[in-house]
């Protein structure tokens, strides 16, 4: 019989939220999204990464994209009504989320109030994976779910 994960609050949450989802379990070294999609078996475009930025006006905004996608700055500056965006380093976006990299979820997070925004090509996917908020756990659900529980604005903010 396969060990059950750990419960992190990302799933507590949808548990509350009586969100259907599947656990997916793999080392705990592995902080890539790319690397996730290859551990489970999965197309990296179907493994959503959560990156941290801050505004030029120093508001935290979450960037949620597939795997094998590189982050817009620009796109997601003009989304959030920003003028700049840049990333966190991955110390700040620890020390800013409380969740280490590689773990990073929005759905860990929800209670913090901030904007988070989801690349418009995850509306190709019915479902889509996402950290569970602890290095070693994806979440797979439904993207339309992932919308709903975040507040995620959908739009375009892949680069090319």
């Amino acid at each position: 019989m396969a060990k059950q994960p750990t419960r992190t609050n990302a799933m507590r949450l949808l548990d509350r939220e009586s969100v259907s989802y599947a656990a997916h379990v793999f080392s705990d070294t592995i902080r890539s999204a790319q690397e996730v999609a290859s551990a489970v078996g999965i197309p990296a475009e179907r493994v959503f990464k959560t990156l941290v930025t801050v505004t030029d006006d120093n508001e935290t905004v979450l960037a949620m994209l597939p795997g094998d996608a590189e982050l817009d700055l620009k796109a997601l500056a003009r989304a959030a009504g920003a003028k700049r965006c840049h990333m966190a380093s991955h110390r700040d976006a620890e020390r800013i989320t409380g969740l280490q990299v590689g773990g990073i979820s929005p759905l860990a997070l929800t209670q913090r109030g901030w904007q988070v925004f989801l690349d418009a090509s995850a509306l190709a996917q019915e479902r889509v994976l996402v950290s569970a908020g602890k290095r070693g756990i994806n979440l797979e659900l439904r993207v339309d779910d992932l919308v709903r529980i975040t507040g995620a604005v959908v739009t375009e903010l892949v680069r090319g």
